[in-house]
């Protein structure tokens, strides 16, 4: 008798292209994204699969659960999970597994090359060099980053992260969260808007989803200030883009480092016309080592849930879920 490998829907190609091939060698895996009549095919095969395989930046919207009367798995690659239909996950109990932790450092890392590019305008000096401006005038003199106010939105693992590296620049850190970090050594602002104002340099590493939708908005933009600079690596739903955009033009704040968009791949075209603002294609998490690790730890959630029913990493409303069912 010959043993059957677990059907796996997966629900587009995969960030990392060995993953698509390991996930293939390893299980019954159909690409979603490659079916002609995706609804049609949902409807005819739906309930041949118990698990998913998805990234954070695909997400599971909810048409797509529905249509899968058995799921009990989804493995996500990433760390956001608000592109994620939660209403409809927990509807029908599946256990939701992500990658996070193994991208702590290379997203911390990103927020740091985007701070000190903006600061020190790395790429619109590479841009006048490039142009021969250099033979025709001076660049001029930007802001030093050494030793200034570093506020951190988000004090979680990436957050932390983040604060590390600012010791060695020598950075004051303080940070906002819903509620004081046990045990952090950084000063704790009970508001944004405190944040911001208090900072030079205002770092997002704030969750995604409704409840962080434009928290920096026009008036968190005006308490950084003229010569405050402003970071994201979490979400682009964290920042009102089209304010960022003014607020930039009109030189409110001084300047932005941004991996992260509203409407990726499309920032707002306001942002491709302004020098003030470095631009990177959601990359943060884009190197070998770390793209490598986050595709283990998609295979060992997998292999963990088919095994014991849990996954190794569990996205919290999901993990919160499954003790509330099991305690009843």
């Amino acid at each position: 008798m010959t043993h059957r490998s677990p059907r796996i829907l997966q629900y587009g190609r995969m960030p990392l292209p060995a993953l698509d091939h390991e996930l293939a060698a390893q299980f019954d895996v159909t690409v979603l994204s490659e079916q002609p009549d995706r609804a049609g095919f949902l409807a005819a095969h739906g309930a041949d699969f118990e698990c998913v395989v998805t990234s954070a930046a695909m997400g599971l919207p909810g048409d797509v659960v529905r249509a899968l009367p058995r799921l009990r798995f989804v493995s996500s690659f990433g760390v956001g999970f608000d592109a994620l239909d939660q209403a409809a996950l927990l509807e029908c109990g599946a256990r939701v597994g992500y990658t996070p932790g193994v991208l702590d450092d290379c997203v911390a890392d990103m927020a740091f090359a985007l701070l000190l590019d903006a600061a020190r305008s790395l790429s619109a000096a590479d841009r006048f060099v490039r142009r021969g401006d250099w033979s025709r005038q001076r660049f001029g003199v930007h802001t030093r980053a050494s030793g200034k106010r570093l506020g951190i939105f988000g004090m979680g693992r990436i957050g932390a992260a983040v604060a590390r590296r600012a010791a060695g620049f020598d950075m004051q850190v303080a940070y906002h969260n819903r509620r004081p970090v046990e045990g952090s050594p950084h000063q704790y602002l009970p508001s944004l808007m405190e944040l911001a104002r208090w900072a030079d340099f205002l770092v997002i590493t704030a969750a995604g989803g409704d409840s962080t939708r434009h928290l920096v908005n026009a008036e968190v933009l005006d308490a950084l200030g003229p010569q405050g600079f402003l970071v994201n690596v979490a979400r682009g739903s964290v920042v009102d883009e089209a304010a960022l955009a003014a607020a930039l033009q009109q030189q409110r704040i001084a300047g932005a480092g941004l991996d992260v968009f509203e409407d990726e791949p499309h920032p707002l075209p306001a942002l491709l016309a302004l020098d003030n603002v470095v631009l990177a294609p959601h990359i943060a998490s884009g190197t070998q080592e770390t793209r490598r690790a986050m595709a283990d730890l998609v295979l060992q959630n997998l292999h963990s849930c088919l095994a014991t029913g849990a996954p190794v990493q569990e996205v919290p409303w999901s993990a919160a879920a499954a003790r509330q069912a099991h305690s009843a």
